[in-house]
Parts: structure tokens; sequence; C-alpha cells
């Protein structure tokens, strides 16, 4: 049988160990130390070549922006600027400086933040290529107070929202007024004070919702619809930039991003549109391609229940925690042949929980979990973005590696 995340370049091999980037994880790991993160540069150029593959399809012009707060190690950077035409999403002046260092001009830097304080503006003023986004009125008036004439991007929020499940910690729009971008109510306003300050709105730029797939695309496409009679307000808009949200499964009971009918969607609204279609995935081009290696490092009952204890916690794979995101783990090493470690009579219950002193700090529970003894090691999958993007020395935990692994070739 095939377990639901396998693939080529990550599954059980013959001898019931996990391989991944054509590595033996559990020999890696032993090498290198836990916690460790392992990244396959094969994946997120395939992963790359996908969604560009779909946007070629709608016959639009297009950009592809990488969302660089996923995941920020340096080598991922430079294989994305040294092997694609991508730019990069960023949102801080940290962020800046780091693309800028692994290669990347300012004219491929896509800038969205929020709560942009001065002392950042008069950072980003400084590049006249770099595509400013502002996100509200008083980000606007202050980007006009320094550069007078520039061309700029606004954020748009249309009050509507969708992300991964029915997960609302996902969605950066939606009834509940948030932080994010100009409604449809202060755009005559937006408008006017870009006149004010001879500014030019070029880009119109939109992020509503991390995480989604197949179910989740037609309220996506009636997000667009809404955005687009924001953006027809505005004459003088050349580029839409749609934002990210990209999902992948998580669990055996998620159903996979068709980009067919993703691009399917960008094409019904903006064919005939004299726009540039630019979108800035982030989960969708390195989650999957990512592990985290752990060691159980504790094994014990206790109240009834089997706890396994990992020397890394939430500080490393945060979206447990903060979103309720699934974070699957499995055994490097399986005692027994994969058909028979995942039966019933070959598992029981088990909460995987982190070494962090809080009691939050749970990564997994799972009804069914096959045995694991103190000193194995344990793969999450799924962990290329948004863990170490997000991590912390909480405790002083916060000792990690990370490396990326270069495979020969990589297909479509």
């Amino acid at each position: 049988m095939n377990l639901w995340w396998e693939r080529e370049g990550l599954r059980y091999n013959k001898a019931n160990e996990i391989e991944f980037a054509g590595q033996n994880v559990n020999q890696a790991a032993a090498k290198l130390g836990t916690p460790v993160f392992l990244y396959s540069g094969n994946r997120i150029l395939n992963n790359y070549s996908r969604v560009e593959s779909s946007l070629k399809n709608t016959d639009l012009p297009f950009k592809i922006f990488y969302a660089l707060k996923a995941n920020r190690f340096a080598p991922l950077l430079t294989l994305l600027k040294t092997s694609t035409s991508c730019g990069v999403d960023v949102c801080s002046p940290a962020e800046v400086r780091l693309a800028l260092s692994c290669g990347f001009i300012p004219s491929d830097i896509s800038y969205t933040g929020t709560s942009v304080s001065n002392t950042d503006l008069d950072f980003l003023t400084q590049f006249s290529e770099l595509k400013l986004n502002a996100d509200g009125l008083s980000m606007i008036r202050r980007i006009g107070e320094r550069a007078p004439g520039r061309s700029i991007g606004i954020r748009i929020n249309p009050a509507m929202g969708t992300g991964y499940g029915s997960n609302e910690l996902l969605r950066y729009s939606g009834e509940k007024p948030t932080k994010f971008g100009i409604y449809a109510t202060e755009l005559e306003e937006a408008i006017a004070l870009v006149k004010q300050y001879g500014l030019t709105i070029d880009r119109v730029h939109f992020h509503t919702g991390c995480g989604y797939l197949n179910e989740q695309l037609s309220v996506w496409e009636e997000i667009l619809k809404t955005c687009l009679t924001m953006i027809e307000k505005i004459p003088s808009v050349k580029s839409v930039n749609l934002g990210g949200g990209l999902g992948i499964p998580l669990t055996e009971n998620d159903n996979s991003l068709d980009l067919s009918d993703w691009s399917a969607v960008v094409k019904r609204i903006f064919s005939g549109k004299p726009y540039e279609i630019c979108v800035e995935p982030g989960t969708y081009l390195v989650k999957d391609a990512g592990i985290l290696v752990l060691e159980a490092n504790t094994v014990e009952t206790k109240a009834g229940a089997r706890f396994i204890g990992v020397n890394g916690g939430f500080h490393l794979s945060m979206e447990p925690v903060f979103y309720d995101l699934p974070s699957e783990p499995y055994p490097c090493v399986l005692r027994g042949s994969k058909d028979s470690s995942f039966t019933e009579t070959s598992t029981s219950p088990a909460i995987i929980a982190g070494h962090i002193n809080e009691a939050l700090d749970v990564l997994h529970e799972s009804k069914a979990y096959p045995e694991v003894k103190e000193g194995d090691l344990l793969a999450f999958i799924n962990a290329g973005a948004y863990t170490v993007s997000m991590s912390s020395n909480h405790c002083m935990r916060g000792e990690f590696t990370e490396y990326l692994f270069l495979e020969s070739t990589h297909n479509c």
C-alpha cells in the first residue's frame, strides 16, 4: 500500500525506511543531528514549474513572486533565483535585504506589508524599482510625502476570504474588519490621496486567505469578481496581484488543489482584461518540499495515554498551535513492513509532545500510531513552510540546522 503522502522523492523504501530527495532520512539525520530541517530542491522546482505551466495555459501575461516569509533559507532563495524567473514577495526591510543578498534586484521584489513604520518607508522608498504596495490611506500619504510622483500599488480588501477548510484563522479578510488593505468604502479617498501627491497606481494587490484547495475555488472565484469591480475603478492599473494561498493536502482526507481548475478561474475572470496577473505562492512551492526530523526521547504512559516526547516543539512547528493545522510525523524506520505497521493491531493512540515547558506544546495526536521506541527518529512531513520562518528561542530551545538537497534533475 501507499500512504497518502508518499510520492516520488518521498516514500518508504523496500527496507521500510523513509527516503527523501534521494537520501535515507534516518541515516542523514543521524549524521547531521536533530532537530534538522531537510529540503528538496527538486520538489521546489517541480512545484514552481507546475504553477508556471498552469498560468501559461491562461494565455495571460503573468509573473510569479515567491512568498519569502514562508521559508527564508538563503540556499533555497538562491536556488529559486538561479533556476527560475520568479521574483520574491516580501513584507519587511530585513526581507528586502535578504532577497538582495541572494541575487534578486529591486525590480524582482514586491513589497506588501502592514502597520509600516516611517523608518521602514525611509528605507523602502530608496528603491525606485521596488514594487511597493500601500496597505492603507496612511501609508499612501506617507509614501507621497517621501516619494511624490512615484508609481505604487495598493492592497485592497474585498471583505471576503477563504483558506484551508473552514479555518477562520487563515483568512486575511471577511465579515470581521481586518487590518489588511483598503476597503471599497475607502477606495475613492485612496484615489484622491494618490492624485494629491502625484502618485500613480499601476498595481493592485489582494490576499484573502491561506491554504485553499479545490473545495474553496468557488468562493475564491467570487472573491476575484468582487476585487475586479474595485480594480476597474482605477484606469491606470496594469498589474493585478492575486496573492498567495494555494494549498496542499495536509491529511489523507484532503483533496489536492487542481491547478488546471485554479488557472481556469483566473482565465474566466481576467481574460480580455488589460492586466498582467501576478501570484505569490509560498506554501505551495516549499511546504511539501521540507521535512523536520526529531528524536523520540521519551516514550511512556501517563494516565492511560501513550506519550511520545520529542526534542523539538511548537517553537519549531508553530502551525498546529497557532492555526490548528495538521502536522503529521512518521517513524523514519518502521519495525515491521509498511503494510503491517499501520494496521489496527499494530497501532495504538499516541500523543506526540514537544520539549517546551508549555501546555500548548502538543505537535500531533493520533488515534492510530505505530510502535516507537526511545531513540527512534520521526519525520514530520510538510515542514518546508512556516516552520523555521516562525521559529523562536522559547525556553532557549531554538537550536536547529537546515540542509537543502540538490538532486541532479527535476521534472514538471
